[in-house]
């Protein structure tokens, strides 16, 4: 069943320290929602505002998370993998793992979240391009590539009214406010997108139904 929200909402950040965590979490303050960021070091989080709470915890402290999800209305999580060859484990997928118990038992439904063009979408179509999404990372980054399906499917599997934006080359540009979104093989959509306007998507995606239960490619 849809979520439907009024406004202002009260937003449960998960990567709250990270560069596009960051803007979400800004960005948020700024449209008059209440934040909730949930951080490893709160010292690494610089914005003060009488509207953000922060609570310290690890994706595996289950405790933790459901403080940060106490009053909630949504959730907006900017966590993804370590890009390093030797990485191992998979923390991230166990922790969304957490999230996603935590949000439905504290009866949270909106999920909104992130992943790569590596995790296809039913709504794709086969291309040469879709395939090599699939492979570049499977050989540069497979640790990575492991958490980014554990992660998606972790939610994907729920019964959340979830989205979850696919990125493929995030920068540190400006924000252009040009946001292109659809699926591999159908849309037009390009490659790299500045952090500020990925973190305007996720935004965006509190008060639409567009993209409900869709993994919509982004870019500028």
């Amino acid at each position: 069943m849809a979520t439907t929200f009024t406004q202002p909402l009260r937003v449960a950040v998960f990567g709250a320290t990270g560069k596009i965590g960051q803007h979400v979490v800004n960005q948020l303050l700024a449209a008059g929602h209440s934040v909730t960021a949930y951080v490893r070091n709160a010292a690494k989080l610089t914005t003060v505002h009488p509207d953000l709470n922060i609570v310290e915890g690890e994706l595996d402290q289950p405790p933790a998370i459901t403080r940060a999800l106490e009053g909630a209305d949504a959730v907006i999580s900017a966590l993804g993998p370590a890009l390093r060859r030797g990485a191992a484990g998979t923390p991230v997928t166990n922790g969304t793992r957490n999230i996603v118990d935590a949000m439905r038992a504290a009866g949270v439904h909106r999920y909104i979240g992130l992943a790569t063009p590596a995790v296809a979408d039913p709504r794709d179509r086969p291309t040469l391009q879709a395939k090599l999404f699939r492979l570049m990372p499977r050989l540069a980054f497979p640790n990575a590539l492991v958490e980014i399906d554990g992660m998606t499917r972790a939610v994907t599997s729920s019964d959340l009214d979830w989205t979850i934006a696919r990125i493929i080359s995030p920068n540190d540009r400006p924000a252009t406010g040009v946001i292109r979104s659809g699926f591999l093989g159908r849309d037009k959509v390009g490659t790299a997108m500045s952090r500020a306007d990925i973190a305007a998507f996720l935004v965006s995606q509190l008060t639409t139904e567009r993209y409900r239960r869709m993994a919509p490619v982004i870019s500028n």
